[in-house]
């Protein structure tokens, strides 16, 4: 729920109002339900369960077919969550890989690796699965692909690129899961918490064909000018002659089971009046900002939904929802709005970034209120310093870990 505030009857419901929406969209995504109307029919031999929504997505399959042997790796925010009994859990690092994500790579690989013809395989991936489960190929290091991470995550790389070149280091990514489960069959589950829903970039796709190549993720890392800061070790992984795409030689069911679209959808049904942005919400966050003031033109409710990238040029703390939410908050303030409004920007999974929060929820005097308790917002902008700044004016959203994973949304109300 939002961080407490001050504010009018007809603000503090427009707020109560935006946050509602958002849930709704949350609750459409519950990985519980999802994957319990996917289900294959054939008991699997053994689960792998990935990424934020794990937890909840395990349990749906213990649900439907009893004990099977299990491996759950999800975040540290889900330490308390609910588990069937007789998994091996493994809490890993997000969104800088660890050694306990790097034991649980290794552990992936053993089990599947043992796997018979005739064996069936059941993986369930969500969002996050990148960075929770590192398997750097031989000579590369943990610390190597924590450089590699921190990296792509400061220069404003959007999901799809990340992945692209995260694939070319790992031995389970771009399909590198499937390939290792060979010859048994393998059934993939997959929440998806990318714009498009591409199979390959969810979870830098365990079980789907990789989206590139080395040579292409070496031109990506140099138009960005990272190849000089890159550690030796990953330069000479890439410089790697490339190798044909390779199939694996099981037979592999991807399916999706939702999805940021469907959560968008979810919330316009709870707003039936509201505009429906049906074009995903990308690119800078100072992009996405002026496109929400564009569109959000009267009266009315906005809803959108996506994933935008931060540039990082400070030292700051904060997220790409909680910064979308301040720089809204100061577009409308230099377009001199003085109509009553609010505009919430959260992740579905209830973190955003590095923090405590899930995102952002600001109204006309979330300004004043950030400048009264003695920050300027603009400075704080500059540094990427969105979230003390929020937390001082009251409009920090948060939920804790939700269980889900299906990107982030967006709700803007104008009286």
């Amino acid at each position: 729920m939002p961080s407490g505030t001050s504010c009018s009857p007809t603000v503090s419901a427009m707020r109560d109002e935006a946050f509602r929406l958002f849930e709704a969209g949350v609750i459409a995504a519950d990985p519980e339900s999802a994957v319990l109307k996917a289900l294959p029919d054939r008991r699997p031999d053994l689960i792998v369960a990935l990424g934020k929504a794990a937890p909840g997505m395990i349990r749906a399959a213990v649900a439907r077919f009893g004990p099977v042997p299990a491996i759950v790796i999800t975040h540290r925010e889900n330490a308390e969550a609910s588990l069937p009994p007789g998994v091996r859990l493994f809490l890993a690092g997000h969104p800088v890989p660890d050694e306990a994500g790097l034991a649980a790579g290794k552990a992936v690989l053993e089990a599947v690796s043992a796997l018979a013809a005739g064996q069936n395989l059941l993986v369930l991936v969500s969002g996050g699965g990148s960075a929770l489960l590192p398997a750097p190929p031989e000579g590369v290091t943990l610390a190597d692909k924590r450089k590699l991470n921190s990296l792509l995550l400061a220069s404003g790389a959007d999901i799809g690129e990340m992945n692209l070149i995260r694939q070319q280091v790992s031995l389970l990514k771009g399909g590198g899961l499937a390939r290792a489960a060979a010859p048994a069959d393998v059934v993939a589950l997959i929440l998806s918490d990318v714009v498009g829903d591409d199979l390959s970039v969810i979870a830098s796709g365990p079980t789907a064909a990789p989206v590139g190549t080395r040579s292409e993720a070496r031109q990506r890392l140099r138009a960005r000018g990272l190849w000089p800061d890159l550690p030796v070790a990953i330069r000479a992984c890439l410089e790697r002659e490339d190798q044909p795409i390779a199939v694996p030689s099981n037979h592999v069911d991807n399916r999706l089971v939702g999805s940021n679209t469907l959560s968008r959808e979810a919330m316009a049904r709870a707003a039936p009046k509201a505009v429906l942005s049906r074009e995903p919400l990308t690119g800078d966050v100072s992009e996405a900002a002026a496109r929400i003031m564009a569109e959000a033109d009267g009266s009315g409710v906005w809803l959108w939904g996506g994933e935008t990238t931060v540039r990082i040029r400070g030292a700051g703390k904060g997220g790409r929802n909680q910064e979308l939410a301040l720089r809204v908050a100061l577009l409308a303030e230099q377009a001199g709005w003085t109509d009553d409004w609010v505009f919430l920007s959260a992740g579905t999974d209830g973190r955003d970034g590095p923090t405590e929060a899930a995102g952002g929820l600001v109204d006309r005097e979330s300004l004043a209120r950030m400048r009264a308790a003695g920050i300027d917002p603009e400075e704080a902008l500059a540094r990427n310093d969105s979230n003390p700044a929020l937390a001082a004016s009251g409009d920090l959203v948060i939920t804790g870990a939700t269980g889900t994973n299906v990107a982030d949304l967006q709700v803007m109300i104008r009286a």
